[in-house]
């Protein structure tokens, strides 16, 4: 049986359709808006997995180039690893839901948006998150708060929602506002220097924009939800909890108030040995419930340390900030260095200029674009005194990388004036 369902976003139709595809899925639902069409799958497993402390949630957002009427590039002819930009709306799609699961949930979730027709005035990145809310609440996963999405650009000083290609050019600013009923749950934004009180607008703007959406959310769920059975949570034994507390909680408040950072961190590694040599044999398997009581025992104190008495761990009032310093041409042979310093914080950047044959040319679902300015952040294990083995880039890499790419970009000289390609 095929339930449908549809509403009105900014005077275009979104519409799902649950019950046609994906039979064995706990949810599986197609989405479309105007011809832009989602099928998205949500699944948990059965039992929470063992010995983590984190929620293990995982969100896919899978490009086909048949949504566009192409055929894949190279000898394979078919999707490989996924583009940067999916990466990115990977990224953007969990952040609004992971925080609306109940704390303690361990069971493994997989939200999957597949695009399968893109008409490039509706944005699938915008319907996709908006898929992964209704999906997970009309599914049997413990989701219970409705997240809706809208795209808000600035044509003429006035608002538009969800707008179009055509719209998109003439705006000065892309914001994305992602909310609950009661408040904002995720904001991004690039464009031009925008005033502060237009921005604060715009975010309120879109909040309000989102209150119809969530109310088709629920009434998807009202008409077509399954029962959501009592989730198994997390919880950290009393008992541990209790002993660990009166043990440790004086030496690590002393040694949370050490200002020199090495220092402390010594400190808090002898007494966390201390503690595992007391009661490693009385609980054999309570390693992970004693790592986060030391966890939580050590975010009370900063808070405390924050609110009572108004300074942070290393000494510093709340209007200080770390001594910074910059240097430049550092490598003898590149186009140009700097290293910024803040703190123990480092960055080195190495920028070089290449001729316009250089630029990264954008063959995606999107309309085919090519960025001439290209942001490539990299967090290798030794920069925090760790050891892992040498990967591409992760998600969280590539998402930084396009957070400083996005800030900077509009101030890049045009074409006409700096005909170059950039690379950081």
């Amino acid at each position: 049986m095929t339930n449908t369902l549809s509403t009105s976003v900014a005077r275009r139709e979104m519409k799902i359709e649950i019950g046609k595809i994906g039979k064995l899925s706990d949810c599986a639902m197609f989405i479309s808006y105007g011809e832009t069409v989602i099928l998205v799958n949500v699944n948990a497993s059965e039992e929470p997995r063992q010995g983590i402390d984190f929620f293990p949630l995982s969100v896919e957002y899978e490009e086909r180039l048949y949504a566009v009427g192409k055929i894949p590039g190279g000898f394979l002819k078919r999707e490989g690893r996924p583009s940067e930009k999916a990466i990115l709306n990977c990224r953007a799609i969990d952040r609004p839901i992971r925080p609306l699961f109940p704390k303690g949930y361990r069971n493994d979730v997989q939200v999957v948006c597949t695009v399968l027709s893109v008409d490039q005035d509706n944005s699938p990145e915008i319907l996709a998150m908006n898929a992964a809310s209704i999906a997970l609440l009309l599914s049997s996963i413990p989701f219970t708060d409705a997240v809706a999405t809208v795209s808000i650009g600035l044509i003429d000083g006035k608002f538009v929602v969800n707008p179009t290609s055509k719209e998109r050019e003439l705006s000065s600013m892309q914001l994305t506002v992602c909310a609950t009923k009661d408040r904002v749950m995720m904001i991004e934004a690039g464009g031009d220097e925008i005033p502060e009180e237009t921005m604060i607008e715009a975010i309120d703007f879109g909040f309000n924009q989102c209150q119809s959406i969530i109310v088709f959310q629920e009434e998807a769920r009202a008409k077509f939800g399954k029962v959501k059975p009592e989730p198994v949570l997390y919880k950290v034994n009393e008992e541990i909890q209790s002993e660990v507390r009166n043990f440790a909680f004086d030496m690590l408040k002393e040694a949370m108030y050490i200002t020199d950072k090495d220092e402390r961190n010594l400190k808090v590694s002898e007494i966390k040995v201390k503690i595992n040599e007391e009661f490693s044999e009385k609980y054999p398997e309570g390693g992970s419930d004693i790592g986060e009581v030391v966890y939580n025992i050590q975010k009370e104190i900063v808070r405390n340390m924050l609110l009572r008495d108004k300074r942070r761990p290393d000494g510093r009032e709340f209007n200080q900030i770390r001594s910074i310093s910059c240097e430049t041409g550092l490598l003898p042979r590149t186009h140009g260095t700097g290293l910024f310093t803040r703190g123990l914080t480092q960055v080195m950047t190495v920028a070089t200029l290449g001729a316009l044959g250089d630029v990264q040319i954008i063959d995606g679902i999107g309309e085919e674009d090519f960025k001439r300015y290209m942001h490539h952040y990299n967090f290798p294990a030794y920069s925090v005194g760790e050891v892992r083995p040498l990967r591409g880039p992760g998600r969280r890499e590539i998402g930084h990388g396009a957070l400083a790419e996005r800030a900077l970009e509009p101030l890049i000289p045009s074409i006409e004036e700096f005909p170059y390609a950039i690379r950081l």
